[in-house]
């Protein structure tokens, strides 16, 4: 088992840019393929990217695509995603997760999740 902390968060204007990062502690982080998520009130929970164990492919969302970046770094034990151009639709409540190497884009898949943060874009 992994264990995994977001942060970044906030409460940001359209247009603006936010940085999540998601910390790892537990088994080697080097061997899980990482993913984030988001889930807006009344919604369910959807796939926003996901990365390799090595980083080497990244995949994205079509709603996402061109303007968020999933990097990882292995040495520090940390996910990131670096969110351009936010848009009021962005506003969910952002989660990292993490399963054995393969990446994908079903949550299903995964069998460890941190608690959360927030982000919310204001129009």
């Amino acid at each position: 088992q992994v264990q995994l902390v977001e942060s970044g968060g906030g409460l940001v204007q359209a247009g603006s840019s936010l940085r999540l990062s998601c910390a790892a502690s537990g088994q080697t982080f080097s061997t899980y393929a990482m993913g984030w998520f988001r889930q807006a009130p009344g919604k369910e929970r959807e796939f926003v990217a996901t990365i390799s164990w090595s980083g080497a492919i990244t995949f994205y969302a079509d709603s996402v695509k061109g303007r968020f970046t999933i990097s990882r770094d292995n040495a520090k034990n940390t996910a990131y995603l670096q969110m351009n151009s936010l848009k009021p639709e962005d506003t969910a409540v952002y989660y990292c997760a993490a399963r054995k190497l393969r990446s994908s884009d079903d949550p299903r898949s995964y069998d460890n999740w941190g608690q959360g943060t927030q982000v919310t874009v204001s129009s």
